[in-house]
């Protein structure tokens, strides 16, 4: 089951603390709460700057998508400036991670895994690649067009526009169509696979 998602046309889901909002791209299983999804991949937008909330056995990976970026501080653990788009930082959701903005709102690419289920593998790319075989998996266009082609199908899929799937697939060839050109991948496989 393969499906296409548009960033444009994702609801918002606004936070409680009215920090921010969060506009879901995929979780599994579907319909899991908070406390029991396997994966979740979503795109949010942090307006004021506060603590992240804590997510026990959840392994974390965030990218700048727009905006100035934000520091992220996790007091013995790191201290991390999150300011170049399309970069992934990794850490534990245990953590106690304090966040600050560093001028307006910052839009983010969020990826959390359910540590000893499932583990992701968040990469970017510019030029021509093979995604291989996963069990799941986001791929999300930030820049240029670019031609995703599967054994089932070849899809031209332009910037803020992408696909996912949450059933083993086949390897993904990625195109990219424009001499300017990024690829954000998520590839999603069983905990301890490399």
């Amino acid at each position: 089951m393969m499906q296409r998602f548009a960033i444009a046309d994702l609801p918002r889901m606004p936070w409680k603390n009215g920090g921010g909002s969060t506009r879901e791209v995929v979780c599994q299983p579907p319909g899991a709460g908070m406390d029991r999804f396997d994966w979740r991949v979503s795109i949010a937008s942090i307006v004021q700057s506060g603590p992240f909330s804590v997510f026990p056995g959840i392994d974390r990976s965030i990218a700048l998508l727009d905006g100035d970026g934000v520091q992220l501080r996790a007091p013995g653990h790191f201290d991390h400036r999150l300011d170049t788009p399309a970069q992934p930082f990794a850490f534990a959701g245990d953590l106690a991670v304090d966040c600050t903005l560093l001028g307006g709102e910052s839009t983010d690419f969020n990826v959390m895994t359910r540590r000893g289920v499932v583990s992701a593998d968040v990469a970017v790319h510019h030029r021509t690649a093979t995604l291989p075989s996963a069990m799941g998996g986001v791929l999300l266009v930030l820049e240029g067009g670019w031609q995703l082609s599967s054994l089932q199908e070849t899809l031209d899929v332009p910037a803020g526009h992408g696909v996912w799937w949450a059933e083993p697939f086949e390897a993904w060839q990625l195109q990219p169509r424009t001499a300017q050109a990024r690829l954000l991948a998520v590839a999603i496989r069983p905990a301890g696979q490399e």
